[in-house]
Formats: structure tokens, C-alpha cells, sequence
């Protein structure tokens, strides 16, 4: 395994968790080693909600430059409106445990169905460009996944895509941010513990400066930096598509007194009218009882997630179900 973790920020733990890691060749998905390959996946999709990925086929070369453009277009554009945003709030020099604020500079780029890409102020065009080239292989990656969770779940190619698509295909896009030295690494996160409302995220971060962390079996682990890797972790939506199968993780990301964390997130999720449920070959029986999860529009949930992120995932799902039975006309996920 390839890892450049940040000087003097290595700890014994942090070194074993990184072994146990659920790293996933995805060359070894077109040889004889496929099978062990896809059981790797299934296991980091029930056991973890996290796994990296090695050799996914995007270019090195691009994301090297994706790299130098984000960090160009921080120290440009957002440093200075983030040191403002510090002053003017005191957070340099705070006291006591900061829980209404995130240690974190960032911006939208929003892919599908519609791109913003061009109404973003202050990208230059060659950043603009290079962010494309990117989320089209990122789109490709995110496709082939779901198409291997189908494989391992045991339902038809291309179910989730559909399951996610609505009316006008699903939403994708990259919350860009950078998580710059903190003066008080012990009283602010740099993102607090949350699980992700959508489906499939995929992350590209910053290799030297580690700060990403996810709750297992009551311990935070660390999710080792590895030089052009993809960490990919489950959200809500496939929770419960999947009856609880696979299941989205509590993660955080702790801010750190020296380096600044670059972090690319893309999100690919379903359709603001998909309809999100159970998939019924995932359903024992025909038992009602059988079903862990509700029935509902991805964006009415989308609605709900935005005033809950930082609280429990559970109470979301009860809620929906609550106003289940006022959406019993929604009809059957729409096709490609």
C-alpha cells in the first residue's frame, strides 16, 4: 500500500487501523482475483460504509492537476474571505467547545442535472475545464460502482442507477473545501460527525494532511491519505434501498494545528423526485413487517436532512415514515 501520511502525524493506532483499511485494486476486478475483489467490496459496504479505491482508472495526471488548481484557487480567492470569517467571529481565540460551526473553506460545483459550473465567480477557465474532465470520469466511476453493489446485492444491472434517476436523472455534484491550520484543534471540528443524505459519495483528498475519520463499532478510525486513491462511502439513500444491508457511517473531519486539508467530495445522488425504497428482492417475504425502511421523494428527505445533518440518522428515517402513508400514489422508480 502506497501512503504518504503528514510528518509527525502518524500515530501507532492510526498506523494499524490504516492496515485493516478496506483497500480495493480495482484491477484485480478484471482477473482471476475477481471474486475475492468483489467479496472485499461487499464487506467494506456491510462492515465499514467506507472503502478506498486504487488503480479506478482515472489518470493520475489529472488529478495531480485537479490538485494544484484547488489549492491555487484557495490561496487566490478563498484564504483571505476565510481568515475574515475567523476574525470577525473570534474563533482564533475561543475558550470553550465550538458546536454550531465547521473549521472548513467551501464552495459548490454542481455537475447534474444542470451544471453552475460557469455562474461560479472567480474560476478561471482552466480550472473550470479540468473540473469537467474530472466529474465526467468521477460520473463513470460512480456508475460502475452501483453497478458492482447490484453484483454483490444480487439485483439487476443497472437497478440503482434506475432506483436513482427520476425524472431527470440523478443530481451530481463536488463540494470543494479546503481545511486550513487551526489554532484550536481541540474545541473545533473541521466538519462535525454526520452521515451523508444521498447515495454514492466519492472523495478525493489531500494526500499529505489526514483529518477524516469515521465512527466503527464505537471508535473513530482514521481513513488513511493515500496518494491518488478515491475513498468512496455509503449515504442514506442506499441504507435504504438496501433494506439496512449496507449502511451509511457517522464520519467527521478533525481539523488539524498545521497543514491545509484539500477535499474533494462528489455526491452522486438521486433525482429530486426519485422515488426512494426498499428494493423488493431485498425484502424477506412478503411480510410488510420485513420492510426496515419508509417510502418517500428523495428531496422531501433532502428537505428534512438540511435543519438534522449533524444529529442522528434514525430519526430521519422515522419521520419519513411517518408521512409515508401520504405518498402511497407514488408510483413504481422511473426507467433510463
Amino acid at each position: 500500500m502506497n501512503s504518504t501520511p503528514h510528518p509527525n502525524r502518524v500515530s501507532e493506532e492510526f498506523e494499524e487501523m490504516e492496515m485493516d483499511f478496506p483497500v480495493i485494486n480495482m484491477e484485480k476486478l478484471n482477473g482471476e482475483d475477481r471474486g475475492a475483489a468483489m467479496e472485499q467490496i461487499n464487506d467494506a459496504c456491510e462492515n465499514w460504509g467506507f472503502f478506498e479505491l486504487v488503480n479506478h482508472g482515472i489518470s493520475h495526471e489529472l488529478m495531480d492537476e485537479v490538485e494544484k488548481l484547488t489549492k491555487e484557487h484557495y490561496r487566490q480567492c478563498m484564504e483571505q474571505k476565510f481568515k475574515d470569517m475567523v476574525a470577525s467571529r473570534g474563533l482564533d481565540s475561543v475558550d470553550t467547545e465550538i458546536n454550531d460551526t465547521d473549521w472548513e473553506s467551501t464552495f459548490f460545483l454542481r455537475h447534474l442535472p444542470v451544471s453552475n459550473m460557469s455562474e461560479i465567480p472567480d474560476l478561471d477557465e482552466d480550472y473550470r475545464k479540468v473540473m469537467k474532465e474530472f466529474s465526467v470520469e468521477l460520473e463513470k466511476l460512480a456508475e460502475q460502482l452501483l453497478d458492482l453493489l447490484c453484483e454483490n446485492l444480487g439485483l439487476e444491472k443497472g437497478y440503482l442507477k434506475k432506483a436513482f434517476y427520476g425524472s431527470k436523472g440523478p443530481n451530481f455534484g463536488t463540494k470543494v473545501s479546503n481545511y486550513p491550520p487551526c489554532p484550536k484543534p481541540e474545541l473545533i471540528k473541521g466538519l462535525r460527525a454526520h452521515t451523508d443524505a444521498g447515495g454514492l459519495i466519492l472523495l478525493f483528498q489531500d494526500h499529505k494532511v489526514s483529518g477524516l475519520q469515521l465512527l466503527k463499532d464505537g471508535k473513530w478510525v482514521d481513513v488513511p491519505p493515500m496518494h491518488h486513491s478515491i475513498v468512496i462511502n455509503l449515504g442514506d439513500q442506499l441504507e435504504v434501498i438496501t433494506n439496512g444491508k449496507y449502511k451509511s457511517v457517522m464520519h467527521r473531519v478533525k481539523a488539524q494545528p498545521d497543514g491545509n486539508r484539500m477535499s474533494l467530495a462528489s455526491f452522486y445522488n438521486p433525482g429530486d423526485d426519485a422515488v426512494i425504497y426498499p428494493a423488493p428482492a431485498l425484502v424477506e417475504g412478503e411480510e410488510e413487517s420485513s420492510k426496515l425502511y419508509p417510502k418517500f421523494v428523495f428531496n422531501d428527505y433532502m428537505k428534512l436532512y438540511m435543519g438534522l445533518k449533524f444529529q442522528a440518522k434514525e430519526p430521519r428515517f422515522e419521520a419519513m415514515k411517518a408521512t409515508e402513508s401520504t405518498n402511497l400514489k407514488m408510483g413504481p422508480i422511473a426507467t433510463v
